[in-house]
């Protein structure tokens, strides 16, 4: 099997916990769990910050920083939509898609905090720690047809 790219998408931080009510994902557990209530309320009474929900300037922030990753990593980005609460971007890439999931929240997370003054250490410490969730969802295409599809349902799907 040759991979032709991924599909990666991650949340920004408190806005899917697990419990909740779209369904959610557990570590090492297959499939989609079923709404839990009790799990969210315990999981929204243990977040170190409020959660975040990106307006358009910061939507467009992050699709720029993954645009001018790709470049600078002769990465091919075959489609990127930055949404409120979520990010969806094809791409192929010479690495792991865990490795190139991690590279954009991070340079992502970086813009942010710059673009929201939090440059100097005391305004770092004070502010804003996390972006995003952990991990993500990486979905390895194989397929020409597959491809088409990712791309189409991240541009016009959204």
């Amino acid at each position: 099997m040759s991979i032709l790219a991924f599909h990666i998408v991650w949340t920004t931080y408190g806005t899917w916990l697990p419990g909740d009510a779209r369904g959610w994902i557990k570590k090492k557990t297959l499939g989609i769990q079923v709404p839990d209530p009790k799990r969210e309320e315990q999981a929204r009474d243990h977040m170190a910050a409020d959660d975040i929900v990106l307006n358009p300037a910061q939507r467009a922030l992050v699709e720029q920083t993954i645009r001018d990753h790709c470049r600078i990593r002769g990465w091919t980005l075959h489609a990127v939509n930055a949404r409120s609460n979520h990010f969806h971007v094809v791409v192929t890439a010479n690495r792991e898609a865990d490795e190139v999931m991690n590279q954009f929240k991070a340079w992502c997370s970086r813009k942010l905090s710059d673009a929201a003054g939090l440059t100097e250490a005391v305004a770092i410490k004070a502010g804003r720690k996390r972006w995003f969730t952990e991990g993500g969802d990486k979905e390895l295409i194989d397929d020409p047809e597959y491809l088409e599809n990712a791309i189409r349902y991240v541009l016009e799907g959204q």
